[in-house]
């Protein structure tokens, strides 16, 4: 709660979180506010937007709800980017937490690796892994998981790096702690507060990865998302612009709300720090 407080506090804090939490409720009410299929044909295609209480923001070339699609396109944007950047934070914890607490050749060998994944761009590296295995939602998460869980892996190694020499630590290794419990009960938890705010900026990555995957038509296509859509408006973009602007708008409210959010919570862990 004190973290919550000291959030909000900060404007960039307040306006993401207020960002965030709309669009966590649009996606948790998605079904009612638009119940069914989104990708079921409603009406007569390409209606302009504006022009029909029942199709607010019109319908696309196959008479689809534009608004129908952008609100579980929100489901669907939101669940893809918090479930690849909680996968991509537990493995950087555990690879990060592992060669740092353990050094020597252990150390060489992991970084060596998060070395190999961060020399191949994260989305070159989702892209071919989503060409080979197939398009779903599972393998588009674990594709942008593998590419982003190096900068979490460096990052807590270098705190635990800085952690494991301090007095507590080596405290508990003269009581005879175990080293997996002083790993995870006193290392961990005083590293953590870095890689959250890494986080954010991880899920915001995510969302972009997933729509452009799904531009290029490598998304789920039994899944409607913000990339697809956009996509399907760019070949008549100059007679309809708002099949592909309205979801593009929400991809960038939904990505400036993510960084504002992480830029609040940098702020607030970093108050925290300060204080006696």
């Amino acid at each position: 709660m004190r973290l919550l407080r000291d959030l909000v506090r900060t404007p960039e804090g307040a306006i993401g979180l207020g960002i965030l939490a709309a669009l966590m409720l649009v996606a948790l009410f998605a079904p009612v506010l638009s119940p069914g299929d989104p990708l079921r044909i409603t009406g007569r295609a390409l209606l302009p937007p504006f022009t029909d209480p029942a199709f607010p923001l019109g319908t696309d070339r196959l008479g689809r709800d534009v608004l129908a699609g952008i609100l579980h396109g929100t489901h669907t944007s939101l669940a893809v980017g918090l479930a690849a950047a909680l996968a991509a934070i537990a493995i950087g914890l555990c690879v990060g937490l592992t060669a740092g607490f353990a050094g020597g050749l252990v150390d060489e060998g992991l970084m060596r690796v998060v070395d190999a994944f961060q020399i191949v761009p994260s989305f070159l590296l989702a892209l071919a892994f989503v060409s080979v295995i197939g398009a779903s939602v599972p393998v588009v998460v674990l594709a942008i998981a593998l590419g982003a869980w190096a900068d979490p892996a460096r990052l807590t190694r270098a705190q635990v790096l800085s952690i494991r020499e301090r007095d507590y630590v080596a405290s508990a290794r003269v009581i005879g702690m175990h080293p997996a419990e002083i790993a995870f009960r006193e290392i961990l938890p005083n590293a953590l507060p870095p890689v959250l705010a890494l986080s954010a900026i991880i899920v915001a990555a995510a969302i972009l990865t997933e729509a452009a995957l799904s531009f290029l038509g490598l998304g789920d296509p039994n899944v409607v998302t913000w990339g697809s859509m956009i996509a399907e408006g760019r070949n008549i973009l100059r007679s309809s612009p708002s099949l592909s602007i309205f979801p593009g708008i929400a991809l960038v409210v939904t990505v400036v709300g993510v960084y504002l959010f992480s830029e609040g919570l940098t702020k607030a862990l970093s108050s925290r720090r300060l204080e006696p």
